[in-house]
């Protein structure tokens, strides 16, 4: 009986194993657990990429139904002109800049004309002293034809030899003589001094057509020389088009060359103006290949002149098989 009371007292053993090994258990669940909300914090923490698809939208016209072609090029003046002096010298004044509007005939520039001025008031002398040697040698001959009628008069009479009649033929004579050099003196005279006064209109740089002035290449106080070839000398003064002419020259491929024709109705779109669209016609189609590229220039004018447009935009044309009116280019 004692015995079994004491055996209830004892302490078993196997037991304490058994919750330490579920005490274990449940502290790596709880870790487990914790790095799952750890983890899920972080992910929700960060910034989410989302995925959008895209689709490209493309704007269509009425008139494309119409498109045989397309084409790229550049605006280009058909009139234009690099313009420079006829003369040399320094620039004096320069009375332009980028994007002037000048008319034909308008003065753009003038060069130092002092030195080409005195030679104009020298050349004007020189015309001054062959008019008054003309005007002595015209005397003198009227002097010397009026001697020789009367010697002869004399003559009649037997008043005077034969030899002072030779001497008075001879004197008239050199007036005569005299008054066509005297002549042609004069008329030197005042060739050179027209070609002194041509030297000083050459220091005064005109437009020659109405345009505008598309780039400034020199500055008051430079040299400049009709074709300068030398060190710090200018050439031009200014660079100007004619806007009126302004047309796309687009290159076409040869093989497509058959579908273009002078006169064909055309659609332009240039890359600075991308909300307008213009109308233009084939003027010409260039008569030549370029063999590097396997194509044909066409030129092709605005129907109506944009003041927006410049040269050297870049365009976009689309040849039409037939012309299309403005409720077909909305």
């Amino acid at each position: 009986m004692a015995s079994e009371e004491l055996s209830k007292l004892g302490i078993d053993r196997s037991i304490a194993p058994v919750r330490s090994r579920r005490r274990r258990k449940w502290l790596w669940l709880g870790g487990i657990l914790l790095i799952a909300i750890a983890g899920g914090a972080w992910f929700a923490s960060q910034p989410r990429t989302i995925t959008v698809q895209t689709t490209p939208i493309v704007t269509t016209y009425p008139s494309q139904q119409f498109v045989v072609i397309n084409s790229t090029g550049y605006v280009v003046a058909q009139r234009k002109a690099a313009i420079s002096s006829k003369a040399s010298g320094r620039l004096e004044w320069l009375g332009v800049a980028e994007g002037s509007r000048v008319k034909a005939g308008e003065i753009i520039a003038r060069l130092d004309k002092s030195d080409v001025q005195a030679q104009v008031e020298g050349a004007r002398a020189n015309v001054q002293v062959a008019r008054a040697t003309l005007e002595q040698a015209q005397a003198e001959e009227r002097d010397a034809s009026s001697s020789l009628k009367r010697t002869r008069d004399l003559i009649a009479q037997k008043f005077v030899s034969e030899s002072a009649l030779d001497t008075a033929k001879a004197r008239a004579d050199r007036a005569v003589a005299g008054v066509a050099s005297a002549r042609a003196a004069v008329g030197s005279a005042e060739a050179n001094a027209r070609n002194s006064q041509v030297a000083v209109d050459y220091t005064v740089i005109r437009a020659p057509f109405d345009g505008i002035i598309l780039s400034k290449n020199a500055n008051v106080g430079d040299m400049v020389t009709p074709f300068s070839s030398a060190a710090d000398s200018k050439g031009a003064v200014v660079s100007m088009a004619d806007m009126s002419t302004l047309e796309v020259e687009a290159d076409v491929s040869e093989s497509s060359l058959s579908k273009v024709s002078v006169g064909q109705p055309c659609e332009i779109m240039l890359d600075a103006l991308p909300d307008a669209r213009f109308r233009g016609t084939v003027s010409r189609i260039v008569p030549t290949v370029d063999r590097a590229k396997a194509t044909v220039m066409i030129k092709i004018r605005f129907d109506a002149i944009d003041s927006r447009v410049l040269p050297e935009m870049s365009a976009k044309v689309s040849f039409l098989s037939q012309p299309v009116t403005a409720e077909q280019q909305k």
